[in-house]
Order: structure tokens, then C-alpha cells, then sequence
């Protein structure tokens, strides 16, 4: 295959390689772009799932820590904490059979401690709730976190 016309025309670079990789025609690949495209889809996996991480664990705090929204907000808050639980779970999930990819969930418990962090310091801009009320360690482990029946316990004082 042309390696052009992976900068000429992605689409139909994609539909070339498919069909190659289908009729086993491994000598005709374009291999260069082919391990860059395998290496860019992985690392936006886990870019992705480090972002829904982090908002995650972001409402969690909100829900724990924000006594002076929580009334008015807790349904909603509830809402997006599914909805991110779903959205990482679909990620993680493998197709075939619906258990767990255990090189995700392994790389979500390495993340946890980073994207904790970084979801204290969005919340703590948005509430303006002191930094020093918040858990310096994650609220929960990375299991309990994706559980959708688990929500944490209000510890908050505004």
C-alpha cells in the first residue's frame, strides 16, 4: 500500500488496511502508520479514561464534601456520577464476553491517587471549599468507585 495515502485520504487508507488485515495480505501493509495509529488509539483510551476518572471522583467530592449545594444539586450530581461510571465501564468492558479488560482496570488503580488530585483541586476551585477539609487519599478504592450503587457518605461542613 501506498504510504501516502495515509496523508492523502485517512478514510480510505483505514478501508485499505482493514481489508488487507482481512484477507491476510500482511506484506502489503502499511506498517509504519499502522503501529502509530494502534499506539494513538491506546494512548486516547486512557486519555479518555483519566478525563471521565477525574470528573468522576470530582462529583463524588461535590456530593461529599458541599453541603451548601447539595440539596439542590444531589440528583443531578448522582446523574453524572452514573453517567461516568457507564461511560468508563463501556471502555473497560471487553465486547465478547462483558468482563473487565484487567490491563484497564489495573491502569485505573494506578491512576486513581493522580486523578484524585486533580479532582480536589477542580472541586476546590469551583466550591471554594478549603483543600484541608478533603481526604488527602481517594474516597474510595477503585472497585467501590465504578460500583453504581456506592455513593459516599456526606462529610462536608460549608
Amino acid at each position: 500500500m501506498e504510504k501516502n495515502l495515509y496523508e492523502q485520504n485517512y478514510y480510505l487508507w483505514l478501508e485499505k488496511t482493514i481489508s488487507l488485515l482481512e484477507n491476510r495480505q500482511f506484506s502489503e501493509l502499511d506498517l509504519e502508520n499502522l503501529i502509530e495509529e494502534i499506539k494513538d488509539m491506546s494512548r486516547r483510551e486512557r486519555q479518555k479514561l483519566e478525563r471521565l476518572l477525574t470528573k468522576l471522583l470530582e462529583h463524588l467530592l461535590k456530593l461529599t464534601y458541599w453541603q451548601s449545594k447539595r440539596d439542590y444539586n444531589q440528583n443531578k450530581w448522582r446523574r453524572k456520577i452514573l453517567n461516568f461510571r457507564i461511560q468508563i465501564k463501556r471502555i473497560i468492558s471487553n465486547k465478547k464476553d462483558g468482563t473487565y479488560n484487567t490491563n484497564l482496570v489495573s491502569y485505573l488503580t494506578e491512576i486513581l491517587e493522580q486523578c484524585y488530585q486533580d479532582a480536589c483541586h477542580l472541586f476546590v476551585e469551583g466550591s471554594g471549599i478549603d483543600k484541608r477539609l478533603l481526604s488527602s487519599t481517594p474516597i474510595g478504592a477503585i472497585d467501590q468507585i465504578l460500583d453504581e450503587n456506592w455513593f459516599p457518605e456526606f462529610l462536608g461542613e460549608d
